[in-house]
Protein backbone atom coordinates (compact mmCIF):
# COMPACT_ATOMS: atom_id res chain seq x y z
CA UNK A 1 0.00 0.00 0.00
CA UNK A 2 1.29 3.64 -1.32
CA UNK A 3 2.07 5.40 1.99
CA UNK A 4 1.08 8.84 -0.02
CA UNK A 5 -1.22 9.27 -2.80
CA UNK A 6 -2.38 12.34 -4.66
CA UNK A 7 -2.55 15.27 -2.97
CA UNK A 8 -4.20 19.02 -3.36
CA UNK A 9 -1.30 21.16 -4.66
CA UNK A 10 1.90 19.98 -7.28
CA UNK A 11 4.87 19.18 -4.99
CA UNK A 12 8.50 19.09 -6.28
CA UNK A 13 9.50 15.57 -7.15
CA UNK A 14 11.37 15.19 -4.74
CA UNK A 15 9.99 16.57 -1.93
CA UNK A 16 7.01 13.18 -2.76
CA UNK A 17 10.10 11.18 -3.13
CA UNK A 18 11.18 11.45 0.71
CA UNK A 19 7.75 12.28 1.95
CA UNK A 20 7.16 8.89 2.67
CA UNK A 21 10.51 8.37 4.42
CA UNK A 22 10.04 11.13 6.82
CA UNK A 23 6.36 9.69 7.59
CA UNK A 24 7.81 6.39 8.35
CA UNK A 25 10.49 7.43 10.55
CA UNK A 26 8.90 9.14 12.85
CA UNK A 27 5.69 7.14 13.18
CA UNK A 28 3.45 9.32 10.71
CA UNK A 29 0.68 6.76 11.06
CA UNK A 30 -0.24 6.85 14.25
CA UNK A 31 -1.91 9.56 15.53
CA UNK A 32 0.63 10.88 18.34
CA UNK A 33 2.56 11.15 15.13
CA UNK A 34 1.31 14.58 13.31
CA UNK A 35 3.05 16.99 15.89
CA UNK A 36 6.84 16.21 15.37
CA UNK A 37 6.10 15.10 11.49
CA UNK A 38 5.04 18.59 10.88
CA UNK A 39 8.31 20.21 11.86
CA UNK A 40 9.86 17.53 9.74
CA UNK A 41 7.99 17.69 6.24
CA UNK A 42 8.26 21.16 6.71
CA UNK A 43 11.68 21.19 7.26
CA UNK A 44 11.70 19.02 4.42
CA UNK A 45 9.75 20.86 1.60
CA UNK A 46 10.98 24.30 2.54
CA UNK A 47 14.59 23.46 2.09
CA UNK A 48 14.11 21.15 -1.39
CA UNK A 49 11.19 23.76 -2.82
CA UNK A 50 14.11 26.51 -2.24
CA UNK A 51 16.61 24.60 -3.50
CA UNK A 52 14.58 23.21 -6.67
CA UNK A 53 12.48 26.69 -7.43
CA UNK A 54 13.73 30.41 -8.39
CA UNK A 55 9.98 31.98 -6.97
CA UNK A 56 10.81 29.62 -4.07
CA UNK A 57 14.09 31.17 -3.37
CA UNK A 58 12.69 34.15 -3.83
CA UNK A 59 9.67 34.16 -1.35
CA UNK A 60 11.01 31.67 0.66
CA UNK A 61 14.22 33.50 2.02
CA UNK A 62 12.09 34.06 5.22
CA UNK A 63 10.99 30.58 5.56
CA UNK A 64 14.27 28.81 5.44
CA UNK A 65 15.56 31.49 7.58
CA UNK A 66 13.21 30.84 10.24
CA UNK A 67 14.07 27.43 9.86
CA UNK A 68 17.53 28.26 10.37
CA UNK A 69 17.48 30.26 12.95
CA UNK A 70 14.95 28.77 15.36
CA UNK A 71 15.37 24.97 14.95
CA UNK A 72 18.93 24.24 13.90
CA UNK A 73 20.88 27.37 15.69
CA UNK A 74 17.79 27.49 18.42
CA UNK A 75 18.92 31.08 19.22
CA UNK A 76 16.79 34.03 19.86
CA UNK A 77 19.02 36.30 18.96
CA UNK A 78 19.27 35.41 15.76
CA UNK A 79 15.85 34.84 15.63
CA UNK A 80 14.77 38.05 16.68
CA UNK A 81 17.10 39.92 14.06
CA UNK A 82 15.77 37.94 11.41
CA UNK A 83 12.33 39.33 12.32
CA UNK A 84 13.36 42.75 12.86
CA UNK A 85 14.98 42.57 8.99
CA UNK A 86 12.10 41.11 7.43
CA UNK A 87 9.86 43.97 9.08
CA UNK A 88 12.34 46.74 8.05
CA UNK A 89 11.70 45.04 3.93
CA UNK A 90 8.04 45.97 4.41
CA UNK A 91 8.23 49.17 5.04
CA UNK A 92 10.84 49.88 2.37
CA UNK A 93 8.85 51.39 -0.64
CA UNK A 94 8.80 49.89 -4.06
CA UNK A 95 10.82 52.85 -6.49
CA UNK A 96 7.73 53.58 -8.36
CA UNK A 97 5.35 54.64 -4.73
CA UNK A 98 8.35 56.53 -3.29
CA UNK A 99 6.55 59.57 -4.82
CA UNK A 100 3.31 60.58 -2.34
CA UNK A 101 -0.30 60.34 -4.83
CA UNK A 102 -1.17 63.38 -6.05
CA UNK A 103 -4.67 63.03 -4.90
CA UNK A 104 -6.40 64.78 -1.86
CA UNK A 105 -8.46 61.81 -1.38
CA UNK A 106 -5.85 59.44 -0.58
CA UNK A 107 -3.64 58.82 2.22
CA UNK A 108 -0.44 60.34 2.48
CA UNK A 109 -1.98 62.77 -0.70
CA UNK A 110 -1.88 66.23 -0.41
CA UNK A 111 -3.45 67.14 3.02
CA UNK A 112 -3.24 63.90 4.51
CA UNK A 113 -2.64 63.14 8.06
CA UNK A 114 -0.81 60.49 7.20
CA UNK A 115 3.06 60.39 6.97
CA UNK A 116 4.31 58.58 4.10
CA UNK A 117 6.87 56.52 6.48
CA UNK A 118 3.64 55.25 8.14
CA UNK A 119 2.24 53.19 5.70
CA UNK A 120 4.85 50.67 4.27
CA UNK A 121 5.51 48.93 1.31
CA UNK A 122 1.55 47.53 0.93
CA UNK A 123 -0.09 50.43 2.42
CA UNK A 124 1.80 52.55 -0.49
CA UNK A 125 0.98 50.17 -3.22
CA UNK A 126 -2.76 50.38 -2.36
CA UNK A 127 -3.27 54.21 -2.10
CA UNK A 128 -1.05 54.38 -4.99
CA UNK A 129 -3.10 52.51 -7.28
CA UNK A 130 -6.68 53.92 -6.66
CA UNK A 131 -8.76 54.42 -9.34
CA UNK A 132 -9.47 58.11 -11.00
CA UNK A 133 -12.55 59.46 -12.95
CA UNK A 134 -10.22 58.77 -16.04
CA UNK A 135 -10.71 55.45 -14.93
CA UNK A 136 -14.23 54.79 -14.59
CA UNK A 137 -14.93 56.97 -17.75
CA UNK A 138 -12.55 54.30 -19.69
CA UNK A 139 -14.03 51.21 -18.51
CA UNK A 140 -17.28 51.98 -17.85
CA UNK A 141 -18.44 54.18 -20.50
CA UNK A 142 -20.32 56.63 -18.30
CA UNK A 143 -19.62 59.90 -16.36
CA UNK A 144 -17.39 59.46 -13.10
CA UNK A 145 -19.40 60.90 -10.00
CA UNK A 146 -16.36 61.50 -8.08
CA UNK A 147 -12.89 60.17 -7.24
CA UNK A 148 -12.97 57.14 -5.16
CA UNK A 149 -11.62 57.79 -1.79
CA UNK A 150 -8.92 55.21 -0.07
CA UNK A 151 -7.46 55.51 3.47
CA UNK A 152 -4.20 53.45 4.76
CA UNK A 153 -2.80 53.83 8.14
CA UNK A 154 -0.10 51.31 8.76
CA UNK A 155 1.54 50.02 12.22
CA UNK A 156 4.15 52.79 11.67
CA UNK A 157 1.35 55.58 12.27
CA UNK A 158 0.60 55.44 15.85
CA UNK A 159 1.91 54.01 18.67
CA UNK A 160 -1.25 51.69 19.65
CA UNK A 161 -4.46 50.66 18.25
CA UNK A 162 -6.75 53.36 19.43
CA UNK A 163 -4.05 55.77 17.58
CA UNK A 164 -3.78 53.92 14.44
CA UNK A 165 -7.94 54.01 14.46
CA UNK A 166 -8.00 57.82 15.28
CA UNK A 167 -5.91 58.95 12.34
CA UNK A 168 -7.92 56.59 10.37
CA UNK A 169 -11.80 57.61 11.22
CA UNK A 170 -9.51 61.40 10.87
CA UNK A 171 -8.59 60.61 7.16
CA UNK A 172 -12.31 59.62 6.62
CA UNK A 173 -13.74 62.81 7.64
CA UNK A 174 -10.78 64.71 6.21
CA UNK A 175 -11.80 62.86 2.73
CA UNK A 176 -16.00 63.34 2.92
CA UNK A 177 -15.91 59.67 3.26
CA UNK A 178 -19.02 59.28 5.14
CA UNK A 179 -20.84 61.41 2.22
CA UNK A 180 -19.82 58.49 -0.28
CA UNK A 181 -22.63 55.55 -1.45
CA UNK A 182 -20.32 53.14 -0.13
CA UNK A 183 -17.72 52.21 2.31
CA UNK A 184 -15.54 49.30 2.00
CA UNK A 185 -13.19 48.42 5.26
CA UNK A 186 -10.64 45.92 4.77
CA UNK A 187 -8.72 43.75 7.28
CA UNK A 188 -5.42 43.32 5.75
CA UNK A 189 -2.80 40.45 5.76
CA UNK A 190 0.05 40.16 8.33
CA UNK A 191 2.55 42.53 6.13
CA UNK A 192 -0.21 45.19 5.71
CA UNK A 193 -1.27 44.11 2.44
CA UNK A 194 -4.60 45.44 1.41
CA UNK A 195 -6.38 43.45 -2.27
CA UNK A 196 -6.68 46.30 -4.06
CA UNK A 197 -8.99 44.40 -6.50
CA UNK A 198 -12.22 43.70 -4.69
CA UNK A 199 -11.90 47.82 -4.05
CA UNK A 200 -10.93 48.42 -7.81
CA UNK A 201 -15.03 46.89 -8.63
CA UNK A 202 -16.52 48.94 -6.18
CA UNK A 203 -14.99 51.74 -7.18
CA UNK A 204 -15.74 51.17 -11.12
CA UNK A 205 -19.39 50.19 -10.41
CA UNK A 206 -19.86 53.07 -8.31
CA UNK A 207 -18.49 55.01 -10.60
CA UNK A 208 -15.83 56.28 -8.23
CA UNK A 209 -18.51 57.36 -5.45
CA UNK A 210 -17.14 55.65 -2.33
CA UNK A 211 -14.76 54.95 0.30
CA UNK A 212 -12.10 52.21 1.36
CA UNK A 213 -9.86 51.86 4.37
CA UNK A 214 -7.67 49.36 6.00
CA UNK A 215 -5.92 49.81 9.28
CA UNK A 216 -2.48 47.66 9.41
CA UNK A 217 -1.62 45.27 12.35
CA UNK A 218 1.94 44.16 11.20
CA UNK A 219 4.75 44.04 9.01
CA UNK A 220 5.64 40.28 8.91
CA UNK A 221 3.87 37.74 6.49
CA UNK A 222 0.67 35.97 7.78
CA UNK A 223 2.29 33.16 8.93
CA UNK A 224 4.78 34.70 11.12
CA UNK A 225 1.79 36.97 12.30
CA UNK A 226 -0.53 34.25 14.15
CA UNK A 227 0.56 36.01 17.06
CA UNK A 228 -1.15 39.36 16.19
CA UNK A 229 -4.35 37.86 15.58
CA UNK A 230 -5.80 38.96 18.73
CA UNK A 231 -4.45 42.63 18.24
CA UNK A 232 -5.70 42.73 14.31
CA UNK A 233 -8.79 41.63 16.18
CA UNK A 234 -9.43 44.15 18.37
CA UNK A 235 -8.06 46.74 15.95
CA UNK A 236 -10.98 45.28 13.74
CA UNK A 237 -13.31 45.95 16.23
CA UNK A 238 -12.14 49.37 17.74
CA UNK A 239 -12.27 50.43 13.62
CA UNK A 240 -15.74 48.96 12.92
CA UNK A 241 -17.07 50.67 16.31
CA UNK A 242 -15.86 54.16 15.69
CA UNK A 243 -17.19 53.92 12.41
CA UNK A 244 -20.87 53.08 13.26
CA UNK A 245 -20.69 55.83 15.91
CA UNK A 246 -20.16 58.46 13.48
CA UNK A 247 -22.77 56.82 11.03
CA UNK A 248 -24.97 56.80 13.87
CA UNK A 249 -24.74 60.62 13.96
CA UNK A 250 -25.66 61.09 10.58
CA UNK A 251 -29.12 61.18 8.71
CA UNK A 252 -27.58 59.69 5.70
CA UNK A 253 -24.98 56.63 6.03
CA UNK A 254 -22.68 55.02 3.52
CA UNK A 255 -23.55 51.01 2.90
CA UNK A 256 -20.70 49.69 4.95
CA UNK A 257 -18.77 46.35 3.09
CA UNK A 258 -16.73 44.05 4.70
CA UNK A 259 -13.44 42.23 2.98
CA UNK A 260 -11.24 40.18 4.21
CA UNK A 261 -8.78 37.66 2.12
CA UNK A 262 -7.03 34.63 3.92
CA UNK A 263 -6.19 35.82 7.81
CA UNK A 264 -7.48 39.33 6.98
CA UNK A 265 -10.84 37.08 6.72
CA UNK A 266 -9.87 35.55 10.08
CA UNK A 267 -9.48 38.68 11.58
CA UNK A 268 -12.26 40.06 10.38
CA UNK A 269 -14.42 37.24 11.53
CA UNK A 270 -12.85 36.87 15.03
CA UNK A 271 -14.35 40.88 15.51
CA UNK A 272 -17.76 39.70 14.55
CA UNK A 273 -17.88 36.72 17.02
CA UNK A 274 -21.26 36.92 17.59
CA UNK A 275 -21.77 36.09 14.29
CA UNK A 276 -25.20 37.90 12.57
CA UNK A 277 -25.97 40.01 16.04
CA UNK A 278 -22.64 42.58 15.27
CA UNK A 279 -22.86 42.58 11.73
CA UNK A 280 -26.62 44.24 12.61
CA UNK A 281 -24.75 46.07 15.56
CA UNK A 282 -22.12 47.48 13.20
CA UNK A 283 -24.64 47.98 10.56
CA UNK A 284 -23.03 45.88 8.01
CA UNK A 285 -24.52 45.46 4.77
CA UNK A 286 -22.28 42.74 3.31
CA UNK A 287 -19.20 41.17 3.52
CA UNK A 288 -17.23 39.31 1.06
CA UNK A 289 -14.27 36.38 2.93
CA UNK A 290 -12.13 34.55 0.87
CA UNK A 291 -9.69 31.87 1.28
CA UNK A 292 -10.57 31.95 4.95
CA UNK A 293 -7.81 30.39 6.69
CA UNK A 294 -9.32 26.43 8.33
CA UNK A 295 -9.05 25.43 12.37
CA UNK A 296 -10.99 24.19 14.66
CA UNK A 297 -12.83 27.75 15.17
CA UNK A 298 -13.87 27.07 11.11
CA UNK A 299 -17.10 24.93 11.77
CA UNK A 300 -18.29 27.80 14.38
CA UNK A 301 -17.55 30.93 12.28
CA UNK A 302 -19.31 29.28 9.29
CA UNK A 303 -22.47 28.25 11.50
CA UNK A 304 -22.79 31.51 13.04
CA UNK A 305 -23.20 33.21 10.17
CA UNK A 306 -25.14 30.28 8.33
CA UNK A 307 -28.71 31.67 7.69
CA UNK A 308 -27.47 34.84 5.60
CA UNK A 309 -24.63 33.20 4.12
CA UNK A 310 -23.26 31.47 0.94
CA UNK A 311 -20.19 29.37 0.37
CA UNK A 312 -19.07 29.03 -3.05
CA UNK A 313 -15.72 27.52 -4.66
CA UNK A 314 -15.50 29.67 -7.62
CA UNK A 315 -17.65 32.70 -9.33
CA UNK A 316 -19.10 30.56 -11.70
CA UNK A 317 -21.56 29.41 -8.88
CA UNK A 318 -23.14 32.53 -7.90
CA UNK A 319 -25.83 32.10 -10.23
CA UNK A 320 -26.87 29.29 -8.87
CA UNK A 321 -26.50 29.85 -5.21
CA UNK A 322 -28.22 33.33 -5.74
CA UNK A 323 -31.42 30.79 -6.35
CA UNK A 324 -30.73 29.05 -3.24
CA UNK A 325 -30.53 32.37 -1.42
CA UNK A 326 -31.56 35.49 -3.59
CA UNK A 327 -30.16 38.05 -0.89
CA UNK A 328 -27.19 36.28 0.72
CA UNK A 329 -25.09 38.29 3.28
CA UNK A 330 -22.61 37.27 3.57
CA UNK A 331 -20.23 35.47 0.86
CA UNK A 332 -17.36 32.70 1.64
CA UNK A 333 -15.29 32.33 -1.16
CA UNK A 334 -13.15 29.10 -0.82
CA UNK A 335 -11.49 26.74 -3.15
CA UNK A 336 -12.66 23.32 -2.15
CA UNK A 337 -9.16 21.92 -2.34
CA UNK A 338 -7.24 24.81 -1.11
CA UNK A 339 -5.26 23.53 1.56
CA UNK A 340 -5.21 26.67 3.79
CA UNK A 341 -8.86 26.19 4.14
CA UNK A 342 -8.47 22.85 4.81
CA UNK A 343 -6.17 21.89 7.05
CA UNK A 344 -7.34 21.39 10.77
CA UNK A 345 -5.92 19.41 13.70
CA UNK A 346 -8.63 16.89 13.95
CA UNK A 347 -7.87 15.94 10.38
CA UNK A 348 -4.83 14.25 12.01
CA UNK A 349 -7.79 11.86 13.50
CA UNK A 350 -11.03 12.77 11.76
CA UNK A 351 -12.20 12.06 8.24
CA UNK A 352 -13.17 15.49 6.57
CA UNK A 353 -16.62 16.00 4.77
CA UNK A 354 -14.11 17.21 2.04
CA UNK A 355 -13.33 13.60 1.06
CA UNK A 356 -16.50 12.41 0.92
CA UNK A 357 -17.26 10.49 -2.47
CA UNK A 358 -19.18 14.28 -3.27
CA UNK A 359 -16.10 16.05 -3.22
CA UNK A 360 -15.35 19.15 -5.34
CA UNK A 361 -13.74 19.86 -8.19
CA UNK A 362 -10.35 20.75 -6.68
CA UNK A 363 -9.97 17.70 -4.93
CA UNK A 364 -8.32 14.43 -6.53
CA UNK A 365 -10.83 11.80 -6.95
CA UNK A 366 -7.79 9.16 -5.96
CA UNK A 367 -7.15 11.29 -2.91
CA UNK A 368 -7.97 8.86 0.39
CA UNK A 369 -7.83 9.86 3.97
CA UNK A 370 -5.38 7.97 6.23
CA UNK A 371 -5.20 8.46 9.92
CA UNK A 372 -2.05 10.87 10.43
CA UNK A 373 -0.54 10.83 6.90
CA UNK A 374 -3.41 13.35 5.29
CA UNK A 375 -2.57 15.77 8.08
CA UNK A 376 1.19 16.23 7.72
CA UNK A 377 0.23 15.86 3.51
CA UNK A 378 -2.14 18.61 3.57
CA UNK A 379 0.40 20.25 6.00
CA UNK A 380 3.10 19.88 3.17
CA UNK A 381 0.45 21.30 0.81
CA UNK A 382 -0.51 24.27 2.57
CA UNK A 383 3.35 25.36 1.57
CA UNK A 384 2.75 25.19 -2.23
CA UNK A 385 -0.91 26.62 -2.00
CA UNK A 386 0.17 30.28 -3.49
CA UNK A 387 3.10 29.10 -5.66
CA UNK A 388 1.12 30.21 -9.28
CA UNK A 389 2.58 31.54 -12.52
CA UNK A 390 2.01 35.36 -13.10
CA UNK A 391 -0.59 35.60 -15.89
CA UNK A 392 -1.53 32.09 -15.05
CA UNK A 393 -5.21 32.25 -13.93
CA UNK A 394 -6.37 28.48 -12.88
CA UNK A 395 -8.98 29.30 -9.70
CA UNK A 396 -6.78 26.87 -7.68
CA UNK A 397 -5.60 26.15 -4.29
CA UNK A 398 -4.76 29.61 -2.30
CA UNK A 399 -5.03 31.74 -5.43
CA UNK A 400 -8.11 33.90 -5.89
CA UNK A 401 -7.60 35.58 -8.94
CA UNK A 402 -9.68 33.86 -11.68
Amino acid sequence: MRIIGPSLMEWPSRVRTLFPVALTGLGATTVVGPPLVGWSVLRLARSVSAAESDRARASGVGVASVAVASLVAGTVVARRRFLTNTANAARDLDPGFREPPVSPLVSTGPGSLVDPRGVGREGARYVGTATTGDDVRFVTGAEPIADPIRVFVGLDAGASVQQRVDLAMAELRRTGAFDRSHLVIQAPAGTGYANATPVDVVELLSRGDCASVAVGYGLLPSFLSLNRVDLARRTQQALLEAITAECDERSARPRLLLFGESLGAKVQQAALAVGVADLDRFGIDAALWVGTPGGVDYDDVHRAFDHVAVTLDRPAQIEQVLRERPTPRVWFLEHDGDPVVRFRSDLAHTRPTWLSPAQGRGVPPDMQWRIGVTWAQVLVDTLFATDVSPGDFRSHGHDYRA
